[in-house]
């Protein structure tokens, strides 16, 4: 695996989840282009933007986030194992169950949220009903 800019353990860790997924460094394939967007100069004559693709599986990757060519290539390939991850265990990874649980905080707040309004509505029912019973 290439040497990038970040701690030994990180690297360490997508290497062993690219492993534990079936993706070799010779499967993929690696293009350097110009990136978008803020960075001055850099980004103008530095090619940092990384494209990488993954041949057997056919998924496709672009990272410029960083004006760093080598965190954008630490960046893609952990992009593209989340990805060939999402394919591969689809209900069970991590995004989806994420997702999932996100759904479900919204459903049950939105019951709440409509619970809370339906009392005050009926606290005001009931004051205005109680001005009316004086007269």
């Amino acid at each position: 695996m290439a040497d990038f800019p970040i701690r030994p353990e990180k690297s360490r860790a997508l290497a062993e989840k690219m492993a534990r997924l079936g993706i070799r460094e010779e499967d993929l394939e690696e293009t350097f282009i110009r990136s978008r967007g803020k960075g001055g100069q850099n980004v103008n004559k530095v090619s940092t933007c990384v494209v990488l693709a993954h041949r057997p599986s056919g998924v496709t990757v672009r990272c410029e986030e960083e004006r760093s060519q080598a965190m954008n290539r630490y960046r893609a390939r952990a992009r593209l194992a989340d990805r060939i991850e999402e394919r591969v265990l689809g209900e069970r990874s991590a995004a989806r169950q994420a997702a999932e649980k996100m759904r479900r905080q919204k459903r049950r707040r939105s019951r709440k949220a409509k619970e809370k309004v339906l009392a005050a509505k009926h606290r005001r029912s009931e004051t205005l009903a109680a001005r009316s019973t004086k007269e």
